[in-house]
């Protein structure tokens, strides 16, 4: 039906006759000559209707925005004074000689040129419509781009494209699984895989040694900015392979989208262990761009006259941190009643600070409630802050994984609301992450995956778990964690040993795992990998604020799917053949609250 894209039109076709198919962006009447620009995937291009044309210019004076309209005309150069270079069509229009309505459209819900401002809850229950907008266009195309790059890079690096199950079964893996009622095992459940893990493990038993997938994932979890119930991952595995390898691969592939796709020269990747990351940035994934350190000053604080900092000090698991911002004594104390509350969020009880106005008067010179309880340590406190006029030092004293938290959180928005990034790009590997994790309760917990191979020998991990690092690995972006993966177990007893330190017997392991254990019995190689969150990916080249942005059709914060009104009922008849009968209802439970 078309000859040509809207976005395809330029000077090297004019006089040429052209026929376009897509939607009216917006309509304009001088003087007797109809203006339309048309909108399709690739652009927009303006189209002239004269009146010497009767029955086109009818057609487009009946036509409104987002009619489906398709137009035959001949491309001309628009005249002197009406160019507009800031359009890649800019230089050129068509003047129509047919104009035919493929389509009516009803007003819609919202307007979708570059004044048209609408609440995100409207744009996804219309998400058809919103999709129409070229800034939505360009981020769809750009995550097309990608994935293309991904594919053929991996392909060049002797990968295979494999798929791996949906219905699979439950496998703890760090967050609830989606289970799926099964009609013909009447009370057994599928669930949807949170990732490809342990098939990916068994293609590398089979002897596949490279294997990728650009895979859907699920997880039943509470959602932030950069989280979907359902997501996709750039998922690769390889044999014989140390962590160098699967990094280098990595990093290969990163680097090349970037100067594929955006023109752009990551600079070096630097490795930083997981205990220096949480010590000088209070997160595992720190962002580099912003010049701001946490500094330990426990040693001074353990015998202050004030026991908020005191306690901690002297706790096993306490911490006290003192976090410098230059040229911070500017800020107003709303702004750092505003930032109190905002540690809050993070479990912090409050957030002590001074202000350094003019340090050669000593404590004359310091502006805070807190410096009464420190006069014979304040020196030495400056010193190691590095503190000078016109600074501010904020203070976390608590648990050491609510400092972490609260001033990695703080650090990270004083950067922004401040403008601090120093670059543009800040990428770097985090590495030895433990390879367990103390959540509070009653046992370990894993930190990445029980999958992941610990450094040690089975003796050691079984004597002294709590110490014992990983052979993983995770790629971080401007605060952004990409990717994550290791080096895998592929040893059938060290497995074991992994799933009797996370509390999973024999009988469990060979209940939940008996598929991969039995595996592993039958030469089973040395094998690792790596997951990209390719929706994660995406955001960040594209510069959107959350992966939504990125995703055709994403769910809310809630987990619900405005366009479709997902989750919903099913009848009684469904539910019989699947033998589930509710016990409540839950539009019935939201009313009784």
């Amino acid at each position: 039906m078309r000859s040509h894209y809207c976005g395809q039109l330029n000077e090297t076709l004019v006089d040429q006759q052209v026929t376009l198919c897509g939607w009216v962006h917006r309509r304009r009447d001088h003087g007797g000559v109809i203006f339309l620009d048309m909108r399709d995937r690739d652009g927009i291009a303006q189209v002239v209707v004269d009146p010497d044309t009767a029955e086109a210019f009818a057609t487009a004076d009946r036509a409104r925005n987002e009619f489906v309209l398709r137009i035959q005309g001949r491309v001309r150069l628009r005249p002197e004074g009406t160019q507009n270079p800031n359009m890649p069509t800019g230089m050129i229009e068509v003047l129509a000689k047919d104009v035919e309505v493929l389509n009516t459209a009803a007003t819609p819900p919202f307007q979708l040129d570059e004044h048209g401002k609408v609440g995100e809850e409207v744009r996804l229950k219309h998400r058809y419509i919103d999709l129409r907008r070229p800034e939505m266009i360009d981020k769809l195309r750009l995550r097309s781009r990608i994935t293309h790059r991904v594919r053929a890079f991996l392909e060049d690096e002797g990968f295979l494209d494999i798929e791996t199950p949906i219905l699979t079964r439950a496998t703890p893996e760090g967050a609830r699984d989606y289970l799926v009622p099964s009609r013909t095992h009447a009370g057994s459940f599928f669930a949807l895989p949170q990732s490809p893990q342990l098939f990916k493990q068994l293609l590398m038993v089979s002897g596949f040694d490279r294997y990728y997938q650009i895979a859907k994932c699920f997880r039943d979890e509470d959602l932030r900015a950069d989280r979907q119930p359902e997501f996709t991952q750039i998922d690769l595995e390889a044999s014989f392979v140390e962590e160098d390898d699967i990094m280098g691969i990595a990093e290969s592939m990163i680097r090349s989208l970037f100067r594929e796709v955006l023109d752009v020269e990551l600079p070096e990747f630097p490795r930083m262990p997981y205990a220096e990351a949480m010590s000088r940035y209070g997160s595992d994934k720190p962002d580099l761009r912003i010049p701001l350190e946490l500094v330990d000053v426990d040693d001074l604080m353990k015998n202050v006259d004030f026991k908020v900092f005191s306690g901690p000090a002297n706790a096993e698991d306490g911490r006290v941190a003192a976090l410098k911002v230059s040229g911070g004594a500017k800020l107003t104390r709303k702004e750092i009643d505003d930032y109190t509350k905002f540690v809050g969020i993070y479990g912090a009880k409050g957030l002590a600070w001074i202000k350094v106005n003019e340090r050669a008067k000593g404590l004359e010179g310091l502006q805070s409630p807190i410096v009464k309880f420190m006069e014979d340590v304040i020196e030495e406190l400056l010193d190691r802050t590095g503190a000078e006029d016109g600074d501010i030092i904020f203070f976390g004293a608590d648990k050491a994984r609510i400092v972490n938290e609260a001033l990695g959180a703080l650090r990270v928005k004083l950067g922004e609301d401040l403008e601090l990034y120093t670059q543009e790009w800040a990428p770097l590997w985090v590495v030895d992450f433990p390879m367990f994790e103390d959540d509070g309760s009653a046992r370990l917990q894993a930190l990445h995956h029980p999958f992941t191979a610990p450094s040690c020998d089975v003796e050691t991990l079984r004597t002294n778990p709590a110490v014992a690092l990983s052979r993983a690995y995770d790629m971080v972006l401007n605060g952004t964690e990409l990717g994550g993966g290791s080096i895998r177990i592929h040893d059938q007893a060290m497995q074991r040993a992994v799933l009797e330190v996370l509390g999973i017997d024999q009988a469990e392991a060979d209940e939940k795992f008996g598929f991969l254990l039995e595996a592993l019995k039958f030469g089973a190689p040395p094998h690792g990998g790596l997951a990209f969150g390719l929706d994660r990916l995406v955001m960040l080249m594209s510069g959107a604020r959350t992966i939504r942005e990125v995703i055709a059709f994403p769910k809310t914060q809630s987990a619900a799917c405005l366009l479709t009104d997902a989750p919903g009922d099913v009848s009684q008849e469904q539910l019989k053949e699947l033998s589930i009968r509710l016990r409540h209802k839950a539009k019935a439970e939201h009313t009784d609250e």
